[in-house]
């Protein structure tokens, strides 16, 4: 089965070194599965001719905003539509998670000063518990219509959504490993990310989160997709 990764973003120079590109995260993170790779830099405007050049794709996150105004959201966006009107699985994190929603009817906004970042524990539809690290500012603040909560926390409510069409999408980034978490964290801390929320951030890295559980959940999304 072949995954199409939707590339809108690039890690910073200094981490790529040491842990790869986001194409290089989610092909670690899905390794195993059986998958064969395509990337699509799509932040550079390098864009599939059809949906259907790979059985499934994956929009990755990006230190861009939703609705700011680049050149490649607005065919991004289409690109997403048509994915989804031609019932072609489709996988978005963080910034992917955010464009899906707001191509698909929904709205994104940045979350008032503070900042969803480091080790985070969620809240499933079945009630149990799920830790991933998270990045972020930005978050959903309105679903799609046919989008429901599958995922939730306290900070952010639409953290993971499942469409009715052949679509999920979350906001933390199970591809990120805490080693590169650790980095990210230490470039943007006192900057970009206030001290007092980096710190905490920082001292949690350490503790076990659930980034192989939920590899395994899109894995078996990709797969039950192709199956049917």
């Amino acid at each position: 089965m072949k995954i199409g990764i939707l590339q809108t973003g690039h890690v910073p120079d200094d981490l790529a070194q040491n842990h790869g590109h986001y194409e290089q995260m989610f092909s670690t993170l899905l390794g195993g599965y059986g998958f064969e790779f395509a990337n699509y830099a799509v932040v550079d405007n390098e864009f599939p001719a059809t949906v259907d050049e790979c059985d499934g794709w994956l929009i990755t996150g990006s230190r861009h905003g939703a609705y700011e105004d680049h050149d490649w959201i607005p065919p991004l966006e289409d690109l997403i539509r048509n994915n989804y009107a031609a019932d072609v699985p489709l996988v978005g994190v963080c910034f992917g998670h955010q464009i899906m929603a707001q191509a698909l009817g929904g709205k994104v906004e940045k979350f008032g000063g503070l900042w969803g970042v480091g080790n985070l524990t969620y809240t499933t539809t079945d009630g149990s518990q799920l830790t991933l690290l998270a990045m972020h500012q930005d978050q959903v603040t309105q679903r799609p219509p046919e989008a429901t909560v599958t995922v939730t926390s306290e900070f952010c409510e639409n953290a993971g959504l499942a469409y009715k069409g052949n679509a999920m999408s979350i906001q933390p980034h199970p591809e990120f490993t805490p080693a590169f978490m650790r980095e990210l964290i230490n470039m943007r801390k006192g900057t970009v990310i206030p001290d007092d929320q980096a710190g905490p951030a920082l001292e949690k890295l350490d503790v076990a989160n659930d980034s192989a559980a939920y590899a395994k959940k899109i894995a078996e999304f990709f797969k039950a997709s192709r199956a049917a």
